[in-house]
């Protein structure tokens, strides 16, 4: 198993009720803040870098 960091609060989420948690390491975890124990996406830590690049949020 990979190490991951502690959960946080995705910085592109607003105040809003509806918001994503990521763990970051060598596996970038997402998950739903109101849904913490249903399914949890995880993406090679490179690709979400690219996700968000793409998004053209870095």
């Amino acid at each position: 198993m990979t190490q991951h960091e502690a959960w946080h609060k995705s910085s592109y989420s607003e105040s809003y009720a509806n918001c994503v948690e990521v763990a970051e390491g060598s596996v970038t975890r997402i998950r739903d803040t109101q849904h913490r124990g249903a399914a949890v996406l995880a993406v090679p830590a490179g690709e979400w870098v690219a996700l968000i690049a793409d998004l053209g949020r870095l």
